[in-house]
């Protein structure tokens, strides 16, 4: 699966921009399975991606729109007009030959920009969303994602995140303009098992084909229900609807209203 689409312009990544991505088969340092199902697949290299957009005030060319098979976004290669190359993730609207900068001031508020939330007019929809300053984006990465600032109070920033959750962020965090690109990404039928292992995922066992010692969901003759009240995880937690959320997180205090 080479994963190539029409809206790609280039077959062969930026060889400086790669590096080794070896595959852990769900397996931790100690070698063993922490990741059920996982393993196998094909061989990936890890294409280093400018999270941080901290390279103000240099224009940048598109060059290309690539696949990535490390996520499900597409990524732009850009040309700085010093001539270092970096990768960014691909919005939509953008495409070869469109120039694109990053700054803190008198940025203009197109698609594939970035800027401080601060420097942002309300309403603007952004993604690669920074939750500490420097430290480069951490939410709305993902194909179609998007967030909406929908407010500015003092040092915070208001966002409305894809879940429905309002959420604060400091005003100096650094975001992109635009919705990422590859919006037909949840609309991809897998088609047959195998296209599932090349990405390297094993088959899944149901619990209620196990037995008692492996799952919870185990044993009984036949085909029997689960034998518990609510379903439960393969560790004895409940699951499907039960909230496992920390009622003491750190972030509590910065969401407005809940996801619902």
């Amino acid at each position: 699966m080479t994963g190539v689409r029409r809206s790609h312009t280039r077959q062969q990544p930026e060889k400086s921009l790669l590096t080794p991505a070896p595959s852990s088969g769900g397996r931790n340092t100690a070698g063993r399975a922490t990741a059920r199902f996982r393993g196998g697949g094909h061989k990936r290299r890890y294409r280093v991606i400018d999270f941080k957009r901290d390279k103000d005030n240099v224009p940048a060319r598109v060059a290309s729109i690539e696949y990535d098979p490390n996520r499900s976004a597409d990524i732009a290669l850009l040309h700085y007009a010093d001539g270092e190359k970096r990768y960014i993730l691909a919005p939509v609207g953008i495409a070869v030959g469109v120039t694109v900068i990053s700054g803190t001031q008198g940025v203009d508020v197109r698609p594939g920009n970035a800027m401080p939330l601060s420097a942002m007019p309300v309403g603007t929809v952004v993604h690669n969303i920074e939750l500490s300053p420097g430290k480069g984006g951490q939410m709305c990465r993902s194909a179609g994602a998007s967030a909406q600032l929908m407010a500015k109070e003092g040092k915070f920033a208001h966002l409305r995140l894809p879940s429905s959750e309002m959420r604060m962020v400091y005003i100096g965090c650094r975001a992109s303009v635009g919705q990422v690109g590859n919006t037909d990404h949840s609309n991809i039928t897998i088609g047959k098992a195998g296209r599932k292992r090349w990405s390297g995922h094993r088959p899944h066992v149901r619990g209620v084909a196990m037995n008692p010692r492996d799952h919870p969901h185990g044993g009984g003759e036949g085909r029997s229900p689960i034998g518990r009240k609510s379903p439960m995880t393969p560790w004895g937690q409940p699951t499907l609807g039960h909230k496992t959320r920390k009622r003491n997180k750190a972030s509590n205090r910065l969401i407005v209203k809940r996801r619902k």
